[in-house]
C-alpha cells in the first residue's frame, strides 16, 4: 500500500486526537469537520457532508467505468466516561471512544490518502463516515438522504475491531454476522394511593411482577439458530421513592434480540401481547421502540471479495465466534440492493472488552485495516 512510515504516525496522531474529543450519535458535528478537513487534502473528486445528519462522503474516481466500491466508518463515539490511562483520554466528560470508532475512522483516512496518489484504474471507491452507529439510526439515515442516491454502491464493506481476538486475526462469514435488535419499554399507568391504603389506588407492581418471567420466557436457541430470541431488561422502575405512596405508574426497559430481521417481528408481536395480557384491569398500557438495528447479512461475493484480499495480505482468517450477539447498523445498507460484508478485526486477546470504561483500539490496527481495504480496492477495480 501506498503509505510511508511519516503517513502512520500522523495518522495515528490523528487518531489520538479523535479519541480525545469524542462525540456522541446525532452530535458529530466537530468529528465531522475534522474528518472533512482530512479528506480534503486528499484530493477526492467529490465530498458530500451532512448526510443523514453529519455525515461524511469522499468519492475516488477511476479512469474507466465499473462498480462503486464503499467502506464504512463510524463517527460517533458513546456516552461513558474515558477511565484509561493514556495520554490521549477523552477531555469531554461522560464521552468516550471506548467503541474503537476513532481507530475506524483513521483506517478510512489511510485509504485515502493511499487512493491520492494511486487511483483505481476503473469505477469509484466511496470513503463513508457514517454518524450515529450506536443508538442504530446512521445507516438508515444516511440510506433515506436523497444525495446518497447519487453515490449509492455496488458493494459496501466495513470491519469492527474486536478485543479478545489475536492481534490481526480476521473472524469472517458468509450470512448473518451480527443480530437484529431493538429497545422496548413498557410502561403502565394505574393511580397512587396512600402507602396504607394501596387498594384505593391501581398499582403496577403486581402486573410488572408477572411480566418479568413471561418476558423471559420469549428467549430461545442459540445465535447460530435462525430461531434464536433473546430478551434482556435492563431497566425497572415503579412510583416514586419515598414511604408513603404506593406507585400509579411503572415501566419495564428490555432489549429485542434475534439472529434475522423476520424472527424479530414474531418477538415484537408476542412481547407486546404478554405485556397486554400482564396488565391488571384499568391499568393503561403503552409501548415504544428505540435504538433500533436491523440484521446484518454478509453478500457472498462480497466475502469472497474480502477473503481474496486476506489471502493476497497473508492475514489468517476463520468463522470465529460469528454471528454475534451484538447489533451494527451496518447492515441498513444491504436492504436496498448493496452486496455488504463486515469482518472482526482482532485487537488483542488480553485487552479490555469493547465498551468497557478503559477500552483503547490499538493503533496498529489502522495499518492492517487499511491493507485489506487497499487489496478489496486493487483486487475490484485494478
Amino acid at each position: 500500500m501506498h503509505l510511508t512510515n511519516q503517513d502512520l504516525i500522523e495518522l495515528v496522531e490523528w487518531r489520538r486526537k479523535l479519541h480525545m474529543t469524542p462525540e456522541i450519535s446525532g452530535e458529530e458535528t466537530e468529528t465531522a469537520r475534522e474528518v472533512e478537513i482530512a479528506l480534503a487534502a486528499t484530493s477526492p473528486d467529490r465530498i458530500v457532508t451532512d448526510l443523514g445528519g453529519h455525515g461524511v462522503a469522499a468519492i475516488y474516481g477511476g479512469f474507466e467505468p465499473g462498480p462503486s466500491v464503499m467502506f464504512r466508518a463510524e463517527l460517533d463515539g458513546l456516552a461513558i466516561e474515558d477511565m484509561s490511562d493514556v495520554a490521549y483520554r477523552s477531555r469531554i466528560p461522560g464521552r468516550g471512544h471506548q467503541c474503537g470508532h476513532d481507530g475506524h475512522m483513521a483506517t478510512l483516512m489511510a485509504l485515502a490518502r493511499g487512493l491520492s496518489r494511486k487511483r483505481p484504474k476503473r469505477g469509484r471507491v466511496i470513503l463513508m463516515f457514517q454518524p450515529a452507529e450506536e443508538n442504530g439510526a446512521g445507516a438508515a439515515a444516511v440510506v433515506a438522504d436523497q444525495r446518497y442516491a447519487t453515490i449509492k454502491p455496488d458493494f459496501a464493506f466495513a470491519y469492527h475491531n474486536m478485543p479478545g481476538m489475536a492481534l490481526g486475526r480476521v473472524a469472517l462469514v458468509d450470512g448473518p454476522i451480527t443480530c437484529a435488535s431493538r429497545g422496548m419499554r413498557i410502561a403502565f399507568t394505574g393511580r397512587t394511593a396512600h402507602a396504607s391504603m394501596p387498594e384505593t389506588g391501581l398499582s403496577p407492581v403486581p402486573s410488572l411482577l408477572r411480566l418479568l418471567p413471561a418476558l423471559e420466557g420469549l428467549s430461545s436457541g442459540e445465535p447460530h439458530s435462525p430461531d434464536f430470541a433473546m430478551t434482556t431488561v435492563t431497566h425497572i422502575e415503579a412510583g416514586e421513592r419515598v414511604f408513603g405512596i404506593a406507585p400509579g405508574c411503572g415501566e419495564i426497559w428490555l432489549t429485542l434480540r434475534t439472529l434475522a430481521d423476520a424472527r424479530m417481528e414474531k418477538l415484537r408481536l408476542d412481547a407486546e401481547r404478554i405485556a397486554h395480557e400482564a396488565a391488571a384491569a384499568g391499568l393503561a398500557v403503552e409501548i415504544n421502540y428505540d435504538n433500533i438495528f436491523a440484521d446484518c447479512v454478509n453478500d457472498p461475493e462480497a466475502v469472497h471479495y474480502l477473503g481474496r484480499a486476506l489471502d493476497d495480505e497473508h492475514i489468517a482468517y476463520d468463522s470465529g465466534d460469528l454471528p454475534l450477539r451484538g447489533s451494527e447498523d451496518f447492515g441498513g445498507f444491504g436492504k436496498d440492493g448493496t452486496k455488504i460484508a463486515m469482518f472482526l478485526l482482532g485487537a488483542g486477546e488480553n485487552r479490555p472488552h469493547l465498551h468497557n470504561p478503559d477500552y483503547d483500539v490499538p493503533d496498529e490496527l489502522i495499518g492492517i485495516g487499511a491493507r485489506i481495504f487497499d487489496r478489496v480496492v486493487r483486487g475490484m477495480l485494478g
